[in-house]
């Protein structure tokens, strides 16, 4: 798929807002709030739940690497999420 058209369809679902469980939250980080080079995911399956969360790591920008937007698209898939979030922004990964 596409980058363009994955990340569309990640962002029609994040404008959806909250129906519900399961969730699935993006979280983009990098070194610099120009560029993400790592994704956490973060499922959470029902309300109190633990969220369980998965780090993808990208060699370029993680935003524009249609592999990682399509393995987003199709976990938010295959979970059945309800409800996607999305951190806005890049947060600065601290390395202290």
């Amino acid at each position: 798929m596409h980058v363009d058209k994955a990340k569309k369809r990640i962002a029609k679902q994040v404008k959806k807002g909250f129906h519900g469980y399961p969730l699935v939250s993006l979280e983009y980080f990098g070194k610099t709030p120009g560029s993400a080079t790592e994704v956490v995911i973060s499922f959470i399956e029902e309300e109190g739940a633990d969220p369980q969360k998965q780090t993808v790591v990208s060699g370029g920008d993680a935003r524009e690497d249609e592999t990682i937007q399509s393995t987003l698209l199709k976990i938010i898939e295959r979970v059945g999420a309800k409800t996607v979030t999305e951190v806005d922004g890049i947060s600065t990964l601290d390395k202290n």
